[in-house]
């Protein structure tokens, strides 16, 4: 197996997983293989939203200054730092996405549309492999 193929487990470190991610996203769109490019965009796509800022940490004054619910006011107030996941919570995102996949191919499967079914279940094989290792 090479680096981009080879299974990560959550073992490695939150940072490392996402960037093994992102390094056999390069390998697949290089081989255009668009079923890896899909699955593995989802994976990190849902890992940065995972990570975005959660709204509804700090002071009230901040949360709902001004005119608009949830905007801030004041210098830098729109710099905030993402939070960071652990290595167990990006895997917990990750099987989520497997999950997710699997159920909608078991959905496509009983409405009769087994192509998308398939492409669905090649996917969550994608992204369940970054969770063995």
């Amino acid at each position: 197996m090479d680096d981009a193929t080879d299974p990560v487990g959550p073992a490695r470190g939150a940072a490392a997983f996402r960037q093994h991610l992102r390094g056999a996203l390069t390998v697949a769109m290089k081989a255009r293989d668009q079923v890896r490019v899909s699955a593995l965009r989802a994976g990190i796509a849902a890992i940065d939203n995972a990570e975005s800022v959660d709204t509804t940490d700090g002071p009230a004054s901040v949360r709902h200054a001004g005119g608009i619910a949830g905007a801030s006011a004041g210098l830098g107030a729109t710099e905030a730092a993402r939070r960071e996941l652990s290595a167990d919570q990006v895997a917990v995102v990750v099987r989520t996405q497997v999950d997710e996949r699997l159920a909608a191919a078991d959905e496509y499967e009983r409405a009769g549309a087994s192509e998308q079914a398939a492409r669905l279940r090649r996917e969550a094989e994608v992204l369940a492999a970054f969770l063995t290792g």
